[in-house]
């Protein structure tokens, strides 16, 4: 996910930032077994633009980097750059599409950072009603999250149609919040409803690759930085991704909730079980 995010970002890197992105991304094997002076000198530029580089990215500076940078090649498996091909056998589709798979989600756990996850937690605990905005695949985790959320007993909804979801960011106050979701983040009609929702008050959490229209229209980005190509099965894998930030949101909200919320989910499975229904509880 670090070189994902990399890629993501490269347009919005200064000049001697962006010859420093490119010598990682050609190399970034060798770069874990160098020093700063290295990659400074294979990317034409000064230390201290290295350390500006990355910072840029959101870390502290070269050691965290090259740590973070490190933890990612050794965790990805075969198969991550591998595509499915006419002639692959069953086998061959087992091992490619779950070690891509595999591969993003360990992405997302080196990488992810609990600050957003927390001030994100923090809006969505105190909010008045909860929206979900999302268009095409980003509808469904959109839909997803709805499913989860509303066992929260907060107001909640799903919107993944343009004209609906800018009409109801329109009507939003302080206090409500919007969480807009978002495999490209370029979405203009997500981008209008997320500043919609904002100039009236609401708090809005963004899902969605950094350094994007709609990651610059949030209160708080959970980033998620993953490349995309014209393979047709990665946004596969990409939306895991997105899936797993809505389980870790709804179950962390369920948590922060305390134990009265805990009794009510309970009360709500033993209602359905009157009915002979499994309860989908995403807490135990």
């Amino acid at each position: 996910m670090l070189l994902d995010s990399i890629r993501t970002q490269l347009d919005s890197l200064s000049k001697s930032e962006k010859k420093v992105a490119l010598a990682v991304l050609e190399a970034p094997g060798a770069i874990v077994r160098q020093n700063i002076t290295a990659l400074a000198k294979a990317a034409q530029v000064s230390e201290p633009t290295v350390v500006r580089f990355c910072r840029t990215l959101g870390y502290d500076g070269w050691h965290e980097f090259k740590l973070k940078l490190a933890q990612g090649l050794a965790l990805e498996l075969p198969g991550l750059n591998d595509n499915p091909t006419q002639d692959d056998l069953a086998s061959d589709l087992v091992n490619k599409i779950c070690s891509r798979s595999i591969n993003t989600l360990l992405d997302l756990r080196n990488n992810l950072k609990a600050e957003p996850i927390q001030r994100a937690l923090d809006i969505l605990s105190r909010a008045n009603k909860i929206e979900f905005y999302g268009q095409g695949t980003s509808g469904i985790v959109a839909a997803d999250a709805q499913h989860k959320f509303f066992r929260s007993g907060v107001p909640t909804v799903a919107y993944a149609d343009p004209a609906i979801h800018a009409i109801s960011a329109s009507l939003l106050t302080e206090g409500d919040a919007v969480v807009a979701i978002s495999q490209r983040g370029n979405n203009p009609a997500l981008v209008r409803s997320a500043k919609l929702a904002r100039r009236n008050g609401a708090e809005v959490i963004v899902l969605a690759p950094s350094g994007t229209p709609l990651a610059d229209s949030a209160s708080v980005l959970i980033p998620i930085d993953l490349v995309f190509n014209i393979d047709p099965y990665t946004p596969i894998s990409a939306r895991l991704a997105y899936l797993v930030v809505i389980d870790v949101l709804a179950v962390g909200l369920a948590l922060q909730r305390g134990p009265e919320f805990r009794r009510k989910m309970q009360q709500a499975q033993k209602a359905l079980q009157e009915f002979d229904l499994q309860f989908d509880s995403f807490i135990s």
